[in-house]
């Protein structure tokens, strides 16, 4: 099963609708199965006076409150209606993260496939029962968390009896260095919690997705830019068109290198293994009658003969036959 994968276009339209559509077309033609935003009413989640996270300032190049940042990064329910019908369109899955129930109940009226968490609703207890209660796939990312936090959001999403969740395993730092990313997270969440496991991605490059599918998880989103030298609060930690595409093609070969699992020569192992593996032959003249022993007898790659795995069954037998040097041995 290929995994699946979100390019994160987040708030890298700038709150400009042309743009957001730009990457719509760009997230298609790198061949994603979805392109996902964020979709939020400002006074609904945030107090004027919360300061922006250190990144946010320097990648913005503004300093200001995150109120003042999101208001103007902030798309109209109309564009976002207007995203999903160019979505539609081109084919691609359109998404989008809420952060509050209104911006959740306008973007399941869109018949979104998923309903996407971000990590900073972790523990937001009253908005994951309200999640939950909708009966709709659910992805939830684990930045900021540990396994209590972790098990706390699990028990409020599922109180509604829904347990089709997704975790995704994150590291909430823009950019992430590679030596906070803790991959074999994955598969810890994976043996505790027994649901598909995917990874969202922070880091620069592409190296760190690919080793994630390659350890097991279901579903790739990492963050997409048109230009990494826009001016905005995650543009410098996302990824650009023709890198994306690399990330993609690299995990598609990872995920035909899977196999079966079942350990046995290939078609082409097979015919080169004819002219490759060792066969036993005459190390000697071997006169018919003679009694074969490691003296007489060695390996080498030869067009016939037996295998070197009979080694031990042909010592101590008799030539069927008179031998040359380096004729193939043979048995009766």
């Amino acid at each position: 099963m290929s995994a699946y994968i979100i390019a994160e276009a987040g708030v890298n339209h700038n709150g400009n609708l042309e743009t957001a559509l730009k990457l719509c077309d760009s997230a298609k033609e790198v061949g994603a199965d979805a392109i996902k935003f964020q979709t939020w009413i400002t006074e609904k989640v945030i107090t004027k006076s919360v300061k922006q996270a250190d990144y946010q300032t320097t990648n913005t190049g503004v300093s200001e409150s995150q109120f003042d940042m999101l208001k103007k990064l902030e798309l109209s329910f109309n564009d976002f209606r207007k995203i999903k019908d160019y979505c539609d369109k081109i084919g691609i899955d359109f998404a989008s993260t809420p952060d509050e129930p209104e911006s959740l109940d306008f973007l399941l009226s869109l018949d979104v496939p998923f309903i996407k968490i971000g990590s900073g609703d972790m523990c937001n207890i009253p908005f994951l029962r309200y999640v939950g209660s909708k009966n709709k796939p659910i992805i939830l990312s684990t930045g900021m968390s540990n396994i209590e936090d972790i098990e706390i959001s699990l028990k409020a999403l599922r109180e509604k009896g829904n347990n089709n969740i997704t975790l995704l395993h994150c590291t909430t730092s823009y950019p992430c260095d590679y030596s906070s990313v803790n991959l074999n997270a994955i598969i810890t969440l994976k043996e505790k919690f027994k649901l598909p496991i995917g990874y969202s991605d922070h880091t620069l490059g592409i190296e760190i997705p690919i080793a994630a599918v390659a350890i097991g998880a279901t579903l790739i989103e990492k963050h997409f830019t048109l230009d990494r030298n826009m001016l905005g609060p995650d543009h410098l930690a996302s990824t650009e068109p023709h890198e994306f595409k690399k990330m993609i093609n690299a995990i598609r070969n990872v995920e035909k290198a899977f196999g079966n699992g079942e350990k046995k020569p290939t078609k082409e192992e097979s015919e080169i293994s004819t002219v490759v593996l060792k066969k036993i032959v005459a190390k000697s003249v071997i006169k018919a009658g003679s009694l074969i022993t490691e003296k007489n007898i060695t390996t080498k790659r030869s067009n016939n003969g037996l295998s070197a795995k009979f080694w031990d069954s042909i010592i101590g037998t008799k030539a069927i036959k008179d031998y040359d040097l380096d004729e193939p041995i043979n048995i009766a």
